[in-house]
């Protein structure tokens, strides 16, 4: 990436595991500053120790509490004095039929997907702007197109889809570029620790991991894009067949998305 990442700041949210993890991985060997938080600080010292990153600067911090980014953020600046990228990674998912989904899940997912990449935004923005850097969300295809039993999930993607687009277009003449990356369905933990209906880690997942995109994969294709200061970034054939048949036959991707998911196993929609 021709050396794009040496001495910049990256700052990586939700950087513990699944793609978060990778992306740390990918940023640490592209020779970049590295700062992520999570919300334990366990599994912070794993993560480190597994990638050997010992300079990793890590921060507990709930994305879902403004005072939690605040702190992350001021001490990102304190210790490299300043952010050149933000990455909004952190996030949850769930699986549940709305007619049995307690509203406090559906709050939860708006609080960490959505809330939690505006408040880690809003304070990291004047760094940004002086250094015109990057701010990116990872988002999903659910971010396009809406899913069944997966309606807090959607939505929470819809709105930060809708927020960096906004505060992409406010950009367009100062040198802050905004993205934000569709993975698709990736090998990672976020359908393991997916809420169920009373807002319980379900603890499995429907998918066969084996037969999904690496985190890995995703995290390089996610540094070759801020380098690039891509726009957006959608990932797998399937993600960007979605995303092309929501446009232009959206009616009848309904059904095809309603029969995709009540083939899961352990589907709701059965």
């Amino acid at each position: 990436m021709n050396n794009f990442y040496q001495h910049k700041t990256i700052v990586i949210t939700g950087g513990s595991s699944g793609i978060g993890k990778a992306l740390v991985a990918e940023m640490v060997k592209q020779g970049a500053n590295v700062a992520v938080c999570g919300r334990k600080q366990a599994a912070l010292e794993a993560m480190k120790n597994e990638l050997n990153a010992k300079d990793v600067f890590t921060f507990v911090a709930d994305v879902s509490v403004e005072n939690d980014c605040k702190a992350f953020i001021e001490a990102v600046i304190a210790r490299f004095g300043k952010i050149d990228v933000l990455i909004n990674n952190a996030g949850i998912s769930m699986r549940a039929l709305f007619k049995d989904l307690d509203l406090n899940v559906l709050k939860s997912l708006m609080d960490i997907n959505f809330w939690g990449t505006v408040y880690c935004t809003k304070y990291a923005y004047p760094s940004i702007l002086a250094n015109k850097g990057t701010i990116v969300g990872v988002s999903s295809i659910a971010g396009y197109r809406g899913l069944p039993a997966r309606t807090g999930y959607s939505a929470s993607k819809f709105a930060m889809q809708g927020f960096l687009e906004a505060l992409r277009t406010e950009n367009l003449r100062t040198g802050v570029n905004v993205m934000w990356v569709c993975p698709g369905f990736t090998a990672s933990n976020i359908r393991n620790t997916a809420l169920n209906p009373q807002g319980q880690a379900q603890s499995e997942t429907p998918l066969n991991e084996d037969k999904l995109m690496s985190a890995e994969e995703v995290a390089a294709r996610i540094g070759t894009a801020i380098a690039k200061r891509k726009r957006t970034l959608v990932l797998t054939t399937q993600g960007k067949l979605t995303v092309l048949l929501s446009k232009l036959i959206p009616g009848v991707l309904d059904g095809i998305v309603f029969n995709h998911f009540r083939k899961e196993p352990g589907s709701p929609l059965q």
